[in-house]
């Protein structure tokens, strides 16, 4: 087993962020994100299972629900594998920090500011070239802040290519802290500060309680099972797409008259192939 633990596992992440021992790396982690105007000072970490209103209702999970002392809400999240809707279940939870503010009687509809935070073990754009930090907020058609208590923000951690001897900034130290934690086995100089080696102290696997060790195991070979699922269906679709390409230009050229052995030559397959790619069409 690694020496540290696997911050994108649900254990790991809830373990580094998710504690009360440890909120000074969340309030950390969540000042290098956010505006100037809502750098937080203190939390307190708030019932991460919103009930509905209803029996009817759907309940959300959060992986980390906190307030500051100011009054913004935070969700933080850590996503391991794309979803179908992912942007449209984002905004349904954003619905409950909202909502949870009319709670408080006589509600005057001011509103404190929400924070979507989603760190993610893949591509959710479908360009490989997408940005690894990216800052949503409303804006109108001239581009100006429509309304700036609602943040949304994203890191997408496949696209953070930066080396230890690259890093310029704060939050670039906690970005190749999460990419690369798992596979160090040692501290690396330039993440030599007093927040890292709370981080490290607390991501060491032999820090762990049997009990503690037993869990992080369970969630390890769980978020395991769903990258292999994941890259099993990608490579499925990819597969599928390829072999689509092919036999698109395999009917491409017949129907342009050009002969099988021809076909076969230019896109390196058997002439049996292509029969049967011609056949399958009839």
């Amino acid at each position: 087993m690694a020496k540290y633990i696997n911050p994108y596992t649900d254990f790991g992440f809830k373990k580094l962020f998710g504690e009360e021992g440890n909120k000074a790396l969340l309030i950390d982690f969540l000042n290098q994100l956010l505006p100037l105007h809502h750098q937080i000072a203190d939390l307190t970490f708030q019932n991460v299972e919103q009930l509905p209103d209803t029996m009817e209702e759907r309940k959300a999970f959060f992986d980390i629900h906190c307030k500051s002392a100011s009054g913004e809400r935070f969700i933080v999240e850590m996503q391991k594998a794309k979803v179908d809707f992912f942007k449209d279940r984002m905004m349904y939870y954003l619905t409950y920090p909202i909502r949870e503010q009319a709670q408080r009687g006589e509600w005057n509809f001011e509103l404190s500011a929400i924070y979507f935070i989603a760190v993610l073990d893949f591509w959710y754009e479908p360009e490989k070239n997408a940005e690894f930090h990216r800052y949503v907020m409303l804006k109108d058609q001239y581009d100006n802040p429509f309304y700036e208590k609602l943040g949304l923000i994203f890191l997408q951690m496949p696209a953070f290519k930066k080396t230890a001897l690259e890093l310029e900034t704060h939050f670039d130290k906690w970005a190749y802290f999460l990419k690369n934690l798992e596979k160090m086995t040692d501290i690396p100089q330039i993440l030599n500060e007093s927040v890292f080696a709370q981080a490290f102290n607390t991501a060491e696997v032999a820090n762990l309680s049997k009990q503690q060790r037993e869990d992080y195991e369970k969630s390890r070979l769980s978020y395991i099972g769903i990258k292999q699922v994941t890259e099993t269906a990608e490579n499925e679709g990819l597969k599928r797409g390829e072999e689509r390409k092919e036999i698109e230009a395999v009917l491409g050229f017949y129907e342009n008259g050009v002969s099988i052995t021809i076909i076969a030559k230019s896109l390196n397959l058997t002439e049996e192939k292509v029969m049967e790619i011609i056949e399958k069409k009839k």
